[in-house]
């Protein structure tokens, strides 16, 4: 045989393996050095050679490294679990599991799946990552002690088979309910939540911190175990997290729980094909499929053959091990882990003795478990979907078809894209770029027309602002889709790497305002607070689907600087309602399929006085108090339309003038200045937070004097300095204050129709 030369290896000192020299020899090696330092690791006995049968078989992982379980065929459609939980009912806290033997905690894990799908089909909910994890999750609680020991759930929303085994069972019926639990981890919901993660790509910080605290308090235990998948392992945090850890030598477990899914929906047509966004993913992959690797796996497969059977099972422990070896441990090593896996991640006999060998060793060195699963894992109709039914309604359970409610218009997030690419036929320099939300953001639907326009760059907003900067510095016109939440993790980029330097980014902001019931992690709030102080930024938000379109185009004609463009989650009105309540003329009484480009910085007024009405009255708005001014931006711009008829109809001497802002930056000085000069209240309507586009009005009117002589009454309406748990958009509204019967109300106090009750002092 060429290149082939003979290496001495020790096993058990008394055989030899013949291994090719170039380019496997360095595979050898690799592996000959990675294994001593594994079998040391874990205290294996000094005196017994690395490579001893003993040794291989009695501690080293137990099953195969990248072999998946065998699925069992699940019967069906119609699908549908067992007819009772005995063991499930019997555990009520983890500290139950603790007397259950393995075969039973199997058992569990089967029930405990059943229990996910039954539980989320009548609520919805984030299904598939929590049934990837059903197996992890057990093992973790039958090894581990929480709540002394801690388990960090990143991204949060796998954390469903966590609550149902930490006293939350009977309370999963109000899961992202008003009043009922959350999706996600949260510390005051339990003892048993031990960090929370709506985002992503934190779990690794947390767990250091939390190791750092025990070790410097003296605590008893300190077992901090981070669970970090679904793609949360792109975020560059991540990579801090573990770079510090093994710098400072931080005793922690990190699971990485690799399922193969980093975007929403993973495999979305972009400029980096269909694979996952993730250089990692395909990293671990080829590796293990190598041809270098194969080839030696095949030849020592072959020679292994004539060896004594004993001999021939060490030498399949060691293959298996070996791909683990190859597979991932280079890169997470040189940061400073010592490296485990891949491992079978629906494997219990596996995975209890391996968390239980880590939960018990005395070396502080941190470590990464790399456990490989399947997203929707055990439900046919979530493994086969695209998205693996990440997000879903309500749905069928016998066969994973959802309950779709009927909606005649398209969602907000549809109409963005397919105004993109209205642009993007019209210019060749206009790009998408999305952080691993095409689904979400619309950037699937764009990049089904234009793949090599389209970037995912996973989990990665820092990354996607500033790649975008680079991008308009060469004279691209990218558009930069993310949700506005998660716009808050690029923010230093959109100061200093775009708007420092004027550069004609456009960020469009899909999930502004409330989302409903993803919660507080997920809500739209800030972004008109934390971008209205930053200069250079023009800043836009459409009342309904035309001011979308037009918005759209607006921005791709726009070179001169940075752009925003916000919009809720939702639908548009359709024609009829855009007709009869915002007073448009359609052609043919259809919505136009282009948008136009709109005059920045130009708001416009949608009803004067008593236009809605059959107004007979002589002395309607005859006074100055008696005539209100409704400035809104974004799509309350409906609930003010309602109100104002609703207050017209209810006293004739009240007229009620309501315009839509559309522009934050540059504000209309024009309009507010009309507005405050013709009536005797100014009321401003927004969804966001305080210091949002209220502020920025009233700052204009006290500077311009328009509140001087006190003619002037002027109220904000925003999204109250608090935080709103999960409930439906509309519920979250109503608590806010910011329905129209809530815009009503104030305007009929400060026109003295109705009393506000004094506060008396206790």
């Amino acid at each position: 045989m060429e290149n082939v030369k003979i290496i001495s290896a020790d096993i058990d000192r008394h055989h030899r393996f013949l291994f090719p020299v170039d380019p496997t020899k360095i595979v050898i090696d690799f592996f000959d050095f990675s294994v001593r330092r594994f079998l040391e690791f874990f205290n294996f006995n000094n005196r017994v050679s690395a490579f001893s049968p003993n040794a291989i078989l009695n501690n080293a992982v137990q099953s195969s490294a990248l072999r998946m379980a065998e699925k069992t065929t699940i019967p069906g459609p119609p699908y549908s679990g067992p007819p009772s939980k005995p063991i499930l009912d019997s555990v009520k806290l983890p500290s139950d599991m603790k007397k259950l033997k393995l075969s039973e905690i199997k058992q569990l894990a089967h029930e405990l799946r059943w229990e996910v799908l039954e539980s989320v089909s009548k609520t919805g909910g984030h299904l598939s990552s929590s049934l990837g994890v059903i197996e992890l999750t057990v093992a973790l609680h039958y090894v581990f002690d929480m709540p002394e020991d801690d388990i960090i759930w990143d991204v949060a929303h796998q954390c469903y088979p966590h609550k149902i085994l930490t006293g939350r069972r009977d309370k999963m019926s109000s899961l992202r309910q008003l009043g009922g639990i959350s999706g996600f981890c949260k510390r005051k919901e339990s003892e048993y939540d031990s960090f929370g993660a709506g985002h992503s790509s934190t779990s690794i910080s947390a767990a250091q911190g939390m190791s750092i605290a025990k070790s410097t308090l003296k605590k008893r235990k300190n077992n901090c175990v981070a669970v970090i998948g679904d793609g949360a392992i792109t975020g560059g945090m991540a990579y801090e997290a573990m770079n510090s850890a093994g710098y400072l030598n931080s005793r922690m477990i990190v699971v990485l729980n690799d399922n193969g899914q980093v975007s929403l929906p993973t495999g979305t047509p972009s400029a980096g094909g269909v694979v996952p966004a993730s250089q990692l993913s395909t990293y671990t992959s080829n590796l293990l499929v190598s041809k270098p690797f194969q080839d030696f796996r095949s030849f020592a497969k072959s020679f292994n053959k004539l060896l004594p059977g004993g001999i021939q099972d060490v030498n399949k422990r060691i293959d298996e091990y070996a791909r683990g070896i190859v597979s991932g441990g280079t890169l997470f090593e040189e940061l400073g882990f010592y490296y485990v896996g891949p491992v079978d991640g629906h494997d219990i006999d596996t995975l209890v003795p391996i968390l239980a060998k880590l939960r018990d060793s005395p070396n502080n060195k941190p470590v990464l478990l790399h456990i490989k699963t399947t997203k929707g894992y055990g439900y046919p109709p979530a493994e086969a979907a695209s998205d693996r039914m990440h997000g879903v309604g309500k749905f069928d359970l016998g066969t994973g078809v959802q309950v779709k409610s009927k909606s005649v218009a398209p969602s907000f997030t549809s109409i963005f894209a397919n105004s993109l690419i209205d642009a993007a036929t019209e210019d060749r320099a206009v790009v998408g770029i999305t952080a691993a939300m095409p689904g979400g953001t619309g950037m699937d639907i764009f990049g089904r027309r234009f793949p090599k326009r389209t970037y995912d760059v996973g989990i990665a907003e820092q990354h996607a602002v500033c790649m975008g900067a680079g991008m308009a510095c060469e004279g691209l016109k990218p558009f930069v889709c993310i949700y506005s939440t998660f716009m808050q993790r690029g923010y230093d980029q959109v100061v200093h790497d775009v708007a420092i330097q004027n550069l004609p980014v456009r960020m469009i902001l899909d999930r502004a305002g409330f989302v409903g019931n993803d919660g507080p992690t997920h809500h739209g709030c800030y972004d008109l607070a934390y971008l209205g102080c930053i200069p250079n930024l023009t800043i836009m938000s459409p009342s309904d689907e035309i001011e979308l379109k037009n918005m759209v185009m607006t921005c791709a004609a726009f070179d001169d600087g940075p752009t925003v463009l916000r919009y809720p989650r939702g639908t548009g009105y359709g024609a009829d309602k855009l007709q009869s309540h915002f007073g448009y003329e359609l052609k043919n009484g259809e919505i136009p399929a282009k948008g136009d480009v709109i005059e920045i910085g130009k708001g416009r007024i949608i009803r004067g006085p008593g236009a809605m009405i059959d107004n007979t009255s002589s002395t309607r708005g005859k006074e100055r108090k008696d005539r209100v001014a409704i400035l809104s931006i974004g799509t309350r711009l409906d609930e003010a339309l309602i109100a104002a008829k609703e207050v017209e109809e209810s006293d004739d001497r009240l007229c009620v003038t309501v315009a839509d802002a559309r522009f934050m930056k540059p504000l209309d000085v024009d309009l507010v200045r009309q507005l405050a000069d013709d009536h005797g209240v100014l009321i401003t309507v927004e969804e966001g937070s305080i210091g949002g586009f209220g502020d920025h009005v009233l700052h204009f009117l006290a500077l311009d004097g328009l509140m001087d002589d006190g003619g002037l009454k002027f109220r904000p309406m925003v999204i109250p300095d608090t935080y709103f748990e999960t409930a439906t958009q509309n519920e979250q509204y109503d608590q806010a204050g910011l329905n129209s019967s809530h815009i009503k109300g104030t305007i009929l106090r400060l026109t003295e129709r109705l009393k506000v009750p004094v506060l008396e002092e206790a």
